[in-house]
């Protein structure tokens, strides 16, 4: 597990999770990021976040991605400084970020099931937080 200076605020391991699902299809869309920016910017529980997290957090997730066990070194850190209230937040934005550019990649597909796994979000909640997502980013 990659040791870090200082634990992840729950900031941090959100804005880790959407870059997580922005990365995991080695192909970052302005779509995502445009996602991940407006969440940042827009989202109460963002509320004090130093936006220059999102860099830090960015490199993070790259050089976890580029490791072998960095997926499993990802979940770990989530679970250890995301309070478990925001599981469910964790999925949502996932979801959102996924969404974002009106395609889902199968390895984005994986990365969310991987998530409702590792964040043990209830299957019926799961399935309330994809649809939300699907309807939020339909276009006409």
């Amino acid at each position: 597990m990659t040791d870090t200076p200082q634990p992840l605020s729950p900031q941090d391991c959100l804005v880790a999770i959407m870059l997580a699902v922005s990365m995991s299809d080695e192909n970052i869309r302005t779509a995502e990021l445009v996602k991940i920016d407006s969440a940042v910017n827009m989202l109460p529980v963002f509320a004090n976040f130093d936006t220059d997290h999102v860099r830090t957090m960015a490199s993070l997730v790259a050089d976890l991605f580029e490791q072998e066990d960095g997926l499993d070194a990802l979940f770990g850190l989530i679970r250890d400084n995301l309070p478990e209230r925001l599981f469910e937040t964790a999925y949502a934005l996932a979801c959102d970020v996924a969404a974002a550019d009106g395609t889902l990649q199968e390895t984005e597909l994986r990365l969310l099931e991987e998530i409702r796994y590792e964040l043990n979000i209830d299957r019926l909640h799961a399935a309330a937080i994809e649809r939300g997502a699907r309807a939020r980013h339909l276009s006409l």
